[in-house]
C-alpha cells in the first residue's frame, strides 16, 4: 500500500462525483424510459431532460486482455446546451461477464470515428451496482465509480480491486451539456475496464484484496445537490460506522465557488483530512487535493464511530443558486473482515425492483 500506484489510484477522487466539475454521486437523472421508483433512495427527475432512443450502450469483452470495453452515444450536444437542453441517454446496465474484480477504469469521450473530444462536455458517469448495497448508505445501490468534465482515471492498484460476480448488474448514469462555443452532433462516452478473473489462464487461483468506495456526502444519503444562498454557505453531514478497517487516503468533490472539505472523526474529535480547492479568479472550481494516509498504512475507522463531512461555499454570484452544489469526500476502504460485507449482497428481488 506505500507506493505511487496507491496515489494516482485515488486520482479518481477529484472525479468522484460525480457532477460538474466532477464526477455524479447521487446527483441522478432519469427520463421515461427508466422507471419510476428505485430502491437506492435516489431521486429522478423523469421528464426533465430530452432522453433520445438513439444512444445506446455497446460492450466489447476482451477476456484475453482483461479489458471490458462500454460505449454510451451518440448524443447530439449543440453548441451552448446546457444538461437541460442536451440530449440524454436513459439508463444503461452492464451484465458483467466474469467472476473476479474490477481493477481500474479508464474513461474518454469520442466521436462516432473515435476521435477524442473535450472533457468538457460530460457533466457525469457514474456506475452503480445494483447487486450490493452502499456500505456507507445500505438504501441505495453501491456507487463504485464516478467520472466528470475532468476525466480523470482510476488506474490500478497492484493487489487490490472491486469484486464482481457473473451476472452482477452495473447501472450506468450519465449526464452531458455543452459549455463550449462548438457543436457535437455524435458524442460517446467510452470506459475501459480492467480486470482480473478468480483464474488466471493457466487455471491457477487468483486471490486480490477487496476495496470499497467510501463517499462521505454532505447531504448524507440523500440527493448530492443543493441550493446554495447568496455568500457564505456551510453544510455539514454524519455517518455512523457500520464496519471497521483502513480508509487509505481520500479526494473531493465540489462545484464552482466551493472552498473548502473537511472530514473529520466526531467520536474522537479529530480531523480526518482537509481539502481546500483550487479556483480561478471568478470562483470557478479547477481541482480538488488528494490526501493520503500511507505512511501510516491508512487511517483507522472503527465501527459505531461517527464520521462528519462538511462543505465551505462562498457564492459570490449575490443570488440563490438552485442545485449548485455539492460536498463529497470520498475514499477507499479496506475493512478489516471482508466477509462482513456479503450482508450487502442484495436479494434476487430487490435487484429486480432496482432496473
Amino acid at each position: 500500500m506505500r507506493n505511487g500506484n496507491v496515489t494516482r489510484t485515488l486520482l479518481f477522487a477529484g472525479a468522484s462525483l460525480l457532477a460538474g466539475a466532477g464526477a455524479p454521486a447521487q446527483h441522478e437523472r432519469h427520463g421515461a424510459q427508466t422507471p419510476p421508483a428505485r430502491q437506492d433512495g435516489s431521486e429522478h427527475h423523469a421528464g426533465h431532460h430530452r432522453i433520445t432512443p438513439a444512444a445506446r450502450m455497446t460492450t466489447t469483452n476482451d477476456a484475453a486482455a482483461g479489458t471490458l470495453t462500454v460505449r454510451v452515444g451518440p448524443l447530439n450536444l449543440p453548441a451552448g446546451a446546457d444538461h437541460m437542453a442536451a440530449e440524454q441517454a436513459a439508463d444503461q446496465f452492464l451484465v458483467i461477464p466474469f467472476d473476479g474484480w474490477i481493477t481500474a477504469y479508464h474513461p474518454r469521450l469520442a466521436d462516432d470515428q473515435w476521435r477524442p473530444l473535450p472533457g468538457r462536455l460530460l457533466h457525469h458517469v457514474a456506475f452503480w451496482n445494483t447487486s450490493r448495497s452502499d456500505f456507507l448508505c445500505p438504501a441505495k445501490e453501491e456507487h463504485i465509480f464516478g467520472a466528470g468534465s475532468e476525466m480523470n482515471e482510476w488506474p490500478e492498484l497492484p493487489g487490490f480491486g472491486y469484486r464482481v460476480s457473473k451476472g452482477d448488474r452495473i447501472r450506468v448514469n450519465t449526464m452531458f451539456h455543452n459549455p463550449t462555443g462548438a457543436s457535437y452532433p455524435k458524442t460517446f462516452i467510452e470506459i475501459r475496464i480492467e480486470y482480473k478473473t478468480t483464474r488466471a489462464a493457466d487455471g491457477s487461483p487468483v486471490q486480490l484484496k477487496s476495496l470499497y468506495p467510501a463517499w462521505f456526502d454532505v447531504q448524507t444519503c440523500g440527493h448530492s445537490g443543493y441550493d446554495l444562498a447568496p455568500g457564505r454557505n456551510e453544510t455539514r453531514g454524519e455517518f455512523t460506522l457500520k464496519y471497521s478497517g483502513m480508509l487509505l487516503g481520500v479526494g473531493g468533490h465540489m462545484h464552482d465557488y466551493g472552498e473548502e472539505l473537511a472530514l473529520a472523526n466526531a467520536t474522537r474529535g479529530e480531523s480526518v483530512a482537509t481539502l481546500r480547492a483550487a479556483l480561478d479568479a471568478e470562483g470557478r472550481i479547477q481541482s480538488m487535493p488528494i490526501v493520503t494516509f500511507l505512511e501510516r498504512g491508512g487511517y483507522r475507522l472503527q465501527a459505531g464511530e461517527k464520521i462528519s463531512v462538511v462543505a465551505r461555499y462562498d457564492n459570490r454570484t449575490g443570488r440563490p443558486l438552485h442545485d449548485g452544489a455539492m460536498g463529497i469526500v470520498v475514499g477507499y476502504f479496506l475493512p478489516d473482515d471482508d466477509t462482513q460485507m456479503a450482508a450487502l449482497r442484495r436479494p434476487a428481488s430487490a435487484r429486480r425492483a432496482g432496473r
